[in-house]
């Protein structure tokens, strides 16, 4: 398994820069997340419940699902490394994610301009928590 310190492994800032645009986003979202992710956020059906394989669907990022629950970081490297390694880099280990990573296909900016145009359609109160989570991911990596 490979294990690596977050921070080194997401290699791009820890929260959403200035500037990001949820406009590009939405436009890369529909070209490189919405096969999996739906074209209106709302995932796979059965999301929960795991695959034969041992993966889950690819869930929402909508208000129904979780993405919500996670600071920037860790979407970030989700995205930049793939499932598993953004999970083993932020030490869990045993699960297996079909997530694949995008450092080949998208630049950090890219990215975070996907970020943006997710957290976008979020209600404010579930964009206040996750900039809560995003605050307590710093804390713990002393940025």
């Amino acid at each position: 398994m490979l294990f690596l310190n977050l921070n080194e492994a997401q290699a791009g800032p820890q929260k959403q820069p200035e500037g990001s645009d949820p406009a590009s986003g939405a436009v890369l979202y529909a070209e490189n997340c919405a096969s999996c992710h739906g074209d209106n956020l709302q995932g796979e059906p059965n999301w929960r419940s795991q695959k034969e394989d041992g993966t889950l669907p690819a869930p929402p990022h909508d208000k129904t699902g979780h993405t919500w629950h996670h600071g920037d970081a860790l979407l970030f490297s989700y995205t930049k490394l793939g499932g598993q390694a953004a999970l083993e880099a932020s030490g869990v280990s045993g699960f297996n994610s079909g997530m694949p990573g995008f450092a080949e296909v998208l630049n950090d900016q890219e990215i975070w301009d996907i970020l943006a145009y997710i957290k976008s359609t979020w209600p404010d109160r579930m964009r206040e928590t996750q900039q809560v989570r995003t605050q307590g991911e710093q804390m713990k990596g002393g940025s």
